[in-house]
């Protein structure tokens, strides 16, 4: 199986604020060495209760209207059971059941399939956690 299967673990430093993390050049530099020029899927995870992972277009401010959507769905106030950390920490634990910690692509040739504008994002609402890891595997 570990020619079907390849693996890899990204340590991602996300600081103490709310971050939109580009993936997709690290995904892509995975996938020249695991894909080798295969067709397969490329599965993205994030182990941790209070992040996740979009497709979505960077750098024309879709990131920014992200953020702004998940501090209106989810604001950082007082009305979250889970109490812990930060003020409103508890909404961090809610955020993926909207972004959800995983993302499987399709690769072509070795290349990872997005749309013109779609980019692979951590997304980390989580300011008591400024350190991430994100899981790449690619099947072939």
């Amino acid at each position: 199986m570990s020619d079907t299967f390849t693996t890899r673990v990204l340590h991602i430093a996300t600081g103490r604020s709310e971050t939109v993390t580009d993936l997709t050049a690290d995904c892509e530099e995975f996938l020249r060495e695991a894909a080798a020029g295969r067709d397969g899927l490329l599965n993205v995870f994030v182990p941790h209760a209070t992040a996740g992972i979009a497709v979505l277009e960077t750098g024309a401010g879709s990131d920014d209207d992200l953020l702004a959507a998940l501090r209106t769905l989810l604001p950082a106030d007082d009305r979250w059971q889970h109490r812990h950390g930060s003020p409103g920490h508890g909404r961090d634990h809610v955020l993926p059941a909207l972004v959800p910690p995983h993302a499987t692509l399709p690769v072509i040739e070795g290349r990872l399939e997005l749309g013109t504008w779609q980019s692979v994002c951590l997304v980390d609402t989580n300011q008591d956690n400024p350190r991430r890891q994100v899981r790449l595997s690619f099947l072939a």
